[in-house]
């Protein structure tokens, strides 16, 4: 848990009522590992792993958010909606809840809480299958789809697969639904950043099976971290190198998608100075 935790669950519960459409998506099939997680989570892991943040009640049937002062349920809740809500208020990452596609083709996006979007609308993506969501990523079909496809599902049960991924915020907003990404016909007119507002934006992201309904869960959590403090702690090397290799290797075409052409020349520049 971090600093501003409190913050951020605030914000959350705030966004699953003003964008609830875009936050939180369930289909029924969903429910089982959704119950599976949340009884798991709520009942076992953060009064465990949190004992000074998270206390269950005398008779064992409610958990206790002592920071914000929330008191839920540990069992299965009726609606997966409903479970998605309160572990969205309780936990900072992100849950996405992949099954096997009807077809039998492949993993789907059949439930989650997401309000942290970097860039996207996340309710576009429900329903969609894992390489169709991947659809906009360069060269993600020409050399990831079939890699990926195999990866996830020979992921079992006990392994944890986790990577991070950044960008660029030039906003400091974490629900952001668009204006990370660009695609093909948008133009990269390059722009001057305000360094007050422009982050470093990462994703530490980890997928697991659950052992139960062997449904595939992926979680993120973000983190925002300013330029400004980057460029303090002598990272503007480090970073102009990063920025300079989104040109470089298979997949040269994510430079444009990360929109390194309209903040690129002018982040480099602050760094420098």
């Amino acid at each position: 848990m971090d600093w501003n935790y409190l913050e951020r669950i605030n914000l959350r519960k705030k966004l699953m009522v003003d964008e609830a459409y875009s936050v939180l998506a369930a289909q029924e099939s969903v429910k089982a590992a959704v119950d599976e997680f949340y009884v798991w989570m709520m009942g076992v892991y953060l009064p465990t792993r949190f004992p000074r943040a998270f206390q269950l009640t005398h008779d064992g049937h409610n958990l206790r958010n002592l920071v914000t002062g929330d008191v839920s349920p540990v069992t299965s809740l009726a609606k997966p909606l409903d479970a998605l809500r309160t572990l969205g208020a309780t936990i900072e990452d992100e849950l996405l809840f992949l099954l096997p596609s009807p077809d039998g083709d492949g993993y789907t996006l059949q439930g989650y809480v997401n309000c942290f979007p970097g860039g996207f609308e996340p309710r576009e993506k429900f329903n969609m299958k894992l390489r169709d969501i991947h659809i906009p990523v360069p060269s993600y079909k020409e050399k990831m789809e079939k890699s990926m496809d195999r990866f996830f599902e020979r992921i079992e049960v006990g392994t944890f697969v986790k990577r991070a991924n950044w960008s660029i915020n030039t906003t400091d907003q974490l629900f952001v639904k668009k204006g990370n990404h660009l695609y093909g016909g948008e133009q990269e007119d390059p722009q001057e950043i305000n360094p007050a507002t422009t982050f470093m934006r990462c994703e530490r992201q980890v997928v697991h099976r659950l052992p139960k309904t062997k449904a595939l869960l992926l979680t993120v959590k973000t983190f925002l971290y300013p330029v400004e403090e980057l460029k303090a702690e002598g990272a503007g090397e480090e970073m102009i190198a990063a920025i300079d290799g989104l040109k470089a290797g298979n997949a040269p075409g994510i430079h444009f998608y990360k929109r390194a052409g309209i903040w690129g020349d002018s982040l480099k520049a602050y760094l420098r100075s």
